[in-house]
């Protein structure tokens, strides 16, 4: 119909990737569940297996989707001390992968071999409801997923039941299907929902000075739109 299109591109990596290292770390650490202990009275005598979690000290890390938020996963992951990266992907990228000697490795395999698995592709025909019971059931019980790409990336039921039952240690979500996700929705009926899982409401560009960014990059595409003139950021269908 002859509509231009103008939007953000390369605003948000940096603030996405901060969000996914810390909700990682919230989900692994066990924080919003020590959080609550110190609250409730739970905080006592020191005890030795209280509150463990599980560190990314010599730990492998597999990202799906090696793209720009991905890298900025892995850079900011390296200096933990992460033994080993793996990815996957639609193709190999072995320029972006040269910088964490990253393994490109199919899915299967990443599922089996990384004790934290980070997701970070786009949502296409190919990725949708990728990470499903098969997918699940493959990883190690004491694995630990994050998801902030798109929540349809995800088989809702079947993170639900492999959280219910133990198959992997804890999950931590930035995006869910539907967002906002009910309140009565199953995954916030779990037991320890907070806890060793550990949902967000989609926050991975809320940040002051992405938010900014964006809306100037907005206003800007619009007054070119408007004048007629090459947009900064257009997309050309």
């Amino acid at each position: 119909r002859g509509i231009r299109v103008g939007y953000t591109p390369d605003v948000l990596t940096d603030a996405t990737a901060e969000l996914s290292v810390a909700l990682l770390l919230a989900a692994c650490r066990r924080l919003p569940e020590a959080v609550e202990q110190v609250k409730t009275g739970g905080w006592t005598t020191w005890k030795p297996l209280w509150m463990c979690g599980y560190g990314l000290s010599d730990s492998t890390v597999g990202i799906i989707g090696l793209g720009r938020i991905g890298q900025a996963v892995a850079r900011r992951l390296k200096p933990f001390g992460v033994k080993k990266f793996l990815y996957t992907g639609s193709r190999p990228k072995p320029e972006s992968a040269a910088e964490f000697e990253a393994e490109f490795v199919p899915l299967t395999r990443l599922a089996e071999e990384s004790d934290f698995v980070v997701v970070t592709c786009a949502l296409t025909p190919a990725t949708q409801g990728m990470c499903n019971k098969d997918f699940f059931s493959r990883m190690k019980k004491t694995s630990v997923f994050v998801n902030t790409s798109r929540g349809a990336v995800v088989n809702q039921e079947d993170l639900y039941d492999a959280l219910a039952h133990g198959q992997i240690a804890a999950a931590g979500l930035d995006v869910t299907t539907p967002e906002p996700l009910p309140t009565d929705h199953p995954l916030l009926s779990l037991k320890n929902c907070g806890e060793w899982w550990v949902i967000l409401p989609h926050i991975g560009s809320a940040t002051y000075a992405t938010r900014s960014t964006m809306a100037v990059l907005a206003a800007n595409n619009l007054l070119a739109g408007l004048q007629g003139q090459p947009m900064p950021h257009e997309l050309l269908l």
